[in-house]
């Protein structure tokens, strides 16, 4: 951050949308802690941030009457961990914008931090509105965004609030300069053989990844229910009950067409560990990928495939990994997630630049104990996808225009 905070107000545009359990205990706390280096240094250096930030969709999940669920979707079941994280005097503002949101800035004194209420109480937010913008904006001296998980919104704390300063009144947090670093790293020249493994449910999600892939990977592994989309496109292929985006076929058979011209080696599970229904307590059986028998489903990578996918990982000199292998939530169909996430930690420690993104996988790598072990694991589930996907991030594009 190219800005000297001392007497500043800094309004900074946070990723707190943590999740939280009945009792409004965070139950995950990795998107609080990767902000708190931002947040101290400009506390350290004689400076008061304001904290702005979304939590879930409140005006998506209104009561039946239909007013919003204030209780459940607040931020100020947050402001006794953060005192605890920061060490630091932390206010909390019953609204983002308006009178009493302003005096609380105001009276704001340096090392002290202000938390605004959820931005998405208003509709204003998520509409990208100016003159809510234009509130936002006048509660701070400068602009920090380090919300690399929302930059690909235009919304109004995240992308048209940085409009209201100029070049030299705002910058990217500490956060969101590591993101954009390693990310440039992964796609920009990066140390061969490259790898990308990806998974999840559906191929029209991740085939602009894919084919971006194209430019620059040399093996690309398929996990996940999207793997058999393309195990069906193949000639001969019997898939069972699996998950299939029928209308995807040609994408799919296109997409293999095209990694075959490039030279680049596309690997699809041998095999594939089955259920006889998506449940937790689902009989199961290991099946060839391309045999799977009518009323049985493919819910994971099988260990033939595990080892053929960790292979090729443990190989590779960088390693971008977006997307469960499997249902990962189900300890059943978790095992092919698990072997591929030690791979990655297994390719690293050999010297490989490896990066995780995606929440799915994010949350395999946490619960695995393993986050330390890879290079770099991104808090930017959509925001990273887009980025690898080549494509120009409002929120980061705002901090440079």
């Amino acid at each position: 951050m190219n800005i000297n905070f001392k007497g500043k107000k800094a309004l900074v545009r946070v990723d707190f949308n943590v999740p939280l359990d009945k009792a409004y205990n965070i139950t995950d706390d990795t998107r609080i802690r990767e902000a708190v280096p931002t947040i101290r240094q400009i506390l350290d250096q004689g400076g008061s941030a304001i904290l702005m930030s979304h939590l879930g969709r409140p005006l998506e999940k209104k009561n039946p009457d239909g007013s919003i669920n204030r209780e459940k979707f607040t931020l100020k079941h947050l402001v006794k961990h953060l005192r605890k994280k920061l060490k630091a005097k932390v206010h909390f503002a019953e609204d983002c914008v308006g009178k009493p949101a302003e005096k609380k800035a105001a009276a704001l004194k340096p090392g002290e931090v202000l938390l605004l209420e959820n931005t998405r109480f208003h509709p204003e937010e998520e509409a990208g509105d100016e003159a809510f913008a234009k509130k936002l904006a006048a509660l701070g001296d400068v602009y920090i965004n380090d919300a690399f998980g929302t930059a690909h919104r235009a919304h109004a704390s995240t992308t048209i609030v940085a409009h209201y300063f100029d070049k030299s009144h705002k910058s990217f947090g500490l956060l969101m300069e590591r993101e954009i670093l390693n990310a440039s790293r992964a796609i920009h020249n990066p140390a061969k053989p490259v790898t990308c493994v990806t998974g999840g449910a559906k191929v029209s999600d991740k085939i602009l990844l894919l084919e971006k892939f194209l430019d620059y990977a040399d093996n690309i592994l398929i996990g996940g229910a999207m793997a058999y989309t393309f195990m069906l496109a193949k000639k001969g292929a019997t898939v069972g009950n699996s998950l299939v985006e029928a209308d995807k076929l040609k994408i799919a058979k296109d997409f293999l067409k095209k990694a075959k011209a490039a030279g680049v080696k596309v690997l699809l599970p041998k095999d594939s560990v089955c259920g006889d229904k998506f449940a937790a307590d689902a009989q199961t059986q290991v099946c060839p990928s391309h045999q799977i028998p009518d009323g049985w489903m493919g819910l994971d990578i099988g260990p033939a495939a595990a080892r053929a996918f960790a292979s090729v990982i443990r190989k590779s000199q960088t390693v971008i990994w977006n997307g469960p292998m499997g249902v990962f939530e189900m300890p059943a169909f978790a095992d092919g997630t698990k072997v591929v996430a030690k791979a990655v930690a297994s390719a690293t420690k050999k010297g490989a630049f490896t990066m995780v993104g995606g929440g799915d996988s994010v949350a395999a790598v946490n619960q695995l104990k393993l986050a330390k072990k890879v290079s770099f694991v991104s808090t930017g589930g959509g925001a990273m996808l887009e980025f690898l996907e080549g494509k120009e991030l409002p929120g980061i594009k705002a901090i440079g225009s």
